[in-house]
């Protein structure tokens, strides 16, 4: 394997940014830390190319002089399972890599396993085995020694054979325009810059819940992702799904009672108990926008026996592609279909030619 070369002043950087002008694409991957965040925390992105491989101090270095070539539209950047790469460089650099070949969604789209991971993706297409001696290293911690990086820079030395093998077989297959559509999908601001009053949709259950409870839990839910995102921590530190559901329903109005809750962390500091408590007396003083009963729809029997004909046409299908269903239209969604929503992925692109018309005739 070529040793890959450390860039970690500016430089370096700038001279590497011009070197990848002229790339016809790039294999790129990252390291990040976010078990003590809330924001993904880049420590370091390692590029490949036709001139070498490359790991960059993301800790050290300003990114913003591989914007232009990391986003260059004459460029693919090879990654695989990109969505957490994408986010991570995007809350760093503020712009989103494109455009973007994703090789575990073309993967499943010729009909490998779609969370097939690179590792296995590796062996089946080219042979190669890779090492796993650095999944769990800290990626923050410099000097990185030497197995580090080796680790790192084989995270990207295979992706551009691995691409090329790929795209043989989407091309003979006749779907390239799946993978495009569906990395194109992957490029868009709006993934990595999520709302936080729709913080609530997180939480799985909260339908269950009387309406009272459930408006006091959306504020919560609401209320504690402003606050991860101002202080950079977890969401769980600052108030676990569980309590949110326990403070719903108990609604506590004074700090002992607050205390009372189980499992509310027992650290919490009197400011956030001050919060909570103001927040829940305002909901209570208010009248909840969702009075809808408290219980999650479930499908009537006729229902489930739309889901299950619709699932039949998927699995039928999926077959004679030579697919995971999963590719088509999850199960989930089908189900949701059965109960009336009229919005479907499955309707959308390439899917629609594929299934979304049968699904549709289906429903009719």
């Amino acid at each position: 394997m070529p040793d890959a070369i450390w860039i970690d002043r500016d430089d370096q950087l700038a001279a590497l940014a011009r070197e990848l002008e002229s790339q016809t694409w790039l294999g790129v991957d990252t390291e990040f830390l976010r078990e003590r965040t809330f924001f993904p925390k880049l420590c370091l992105l390692q590029i490949a190319g036709d001139g070498g491989i490359w790991c960059i101090d993301a800790l050290k270095l300003d990114l913003e002089l591989l914007v232009p070539v990391m986003t260059r539209a004459a460029t693919r950047k090879v990654i695989h399972a990109s969505r957490q790469d994408l986010e991570a460089f995007y809350l760093t650099a503020r712009r989103v890599i494109s455009p973007v070949f994703d090789t575990q969604i073309a993967a499943g789209c010729i009909g490998m396993k779609p969370q097939i991971g690179y590792a296995e993706l590796a062996n089946l297409l080219i042979g190669v085995t890779l090492a796993k001696g650095q999944t769990r290293t800290d990626w923050s911690k410099r000097p990185l020694s030497a197995d580090q990086l080796e680790y790192a820079a084989e995270d990207v030395l295979h992706l551009g054979q691995i691409a090329a093998r790929l795209q043989e077989k989407l091309r003979e297959l006749g779907r390239e325009h799946w993978v495009l559509e569906d990395c194109a999908a992957l490029e868009q601001e709006r993934l990595y810059e999520p709302d936080p009053s729709q913080a609530w949709e997180r939480l799985r259950g909260l339908q269950q819940l009387p309406p009272r409870p459930r408006a006091r839990a959306k504020a919560m839910a609401v209320w504690r992702e402003q606050v991860a995102r101002d202080r950079d921590l977890p969401r769980s530190w600052i108030l676990p799904d569980a309590a949110i559901f326990d403070l719903a329903q108990a609604n506590p109005a004074t700090t002992s009672a607050l205390r009372a809750v189980r499992s509310l962390p027992p650290n919490y500091n009197e400011g956030f108990a001050a919060a909570l408590l103001e927040l829940l007396a305002d909901e209570s003083r208010s009248e909840p926008t969702d009075a809808s009963p408290g219980q999650e729809q479930r499908p009537t029997p006729e229902q489930k026996a739309l889901a299950l004909r619709l699932g039949a046409i998927v699995d039928a299908r999926a077959a004679e592609l030579g697919v995971s269903a999963e590719i088509l239209a999850p199960r989930g969604e089908l189900k949701a279909l059965a109960m009336g929503k009229l919005e479907s992925h499955a309707e959308t692109g390439w899917r629609r030619a594929e299934i979304g018309e049968r699904l549709r005739a289906a429903l009719a």
